[in-house]
Order: C-alpha cells, then structure tokens, then sequence
C-alpha cells in the first residue's frame, strides 16, 4: 500500500480549478525540510480535492509546514518523456498544521 505520512513545507499553492459538478481542486508545489540546498529532487506536487481544498487555500500559505497523509503516485512528464524522469504527486486525504506563520493567524482575547 502507499498510504503515507510527511512532513512538507508549501512552496506555491495554485488557485482553485473546479469542474463542471463543482468540485475543487487545488495543486500544491511542496518540498521536504532539509538542509542540502539546490535539490530538486525532494520538491514534489501536491493534489487536494474538495471541501479539503476550500480549508487549504483559506488556512495555508506559502512557507508553512503541515503534516500530510495521503496516496503517492508517479507520473511521466511530457517534457522528461525522452529521459524517462517521472514526478512525484500525492493525493492528500487529511492535513494537519505543524508550523504556520503567525502573521495569519488571528489573536484572541482573553
């Protein structure tokens, strides 16, 4: 089974695409914290559908970390074809927040 677990930061998060019976999707470019610089190899898409999409692009920004969960899976690129490089995407069923930036997070008053 592939069911996986990872600890991701966003890099870019796309706008909200819908389909004709209004379901979302929204694609998300992540990487894994690391400390090696310039490797593109651990960068990878993310693909969440429905409500959860509506709480991704609501809650989540670029340079947060989450936990997610979810289904990987491998595709051929049209343009890497020739070389034979596959991406990287996971469907992600559940997210969690781990490190978020403050400057969006409401205070309350206690």
């Amino acid at each position: 089974m592939n069911y996986s677990n990872f600890v991701v930061k966003l890099v870019e998060i796309s706008k909200q695409s819908f389909f004709d019976d209004n379901i979302s999707v929204i694609e998300i470019l992540v990487k894994f914290p690391q400390i090696r610089t310039n490797n593109q190899a651990s960068t990878f898409r993310l693909l969440v559908w429905g409500e959860l999409a509506y709480d991704i692009a609501k809650y989540y920004h670029v340079n947060d970390y989450v936990i997610i969960e979810g289904y990987i899976s491998l595709k051929n690129l049209l343009s890497d074809y020739l070389n034979g490089d596959k991406q990287v995407e996971i469907s992600v069923f559940k997210i969690y927040p781990f490190v978020v930036n403050n400057m969006y997070v409401k205070k309350i008053d206690k």
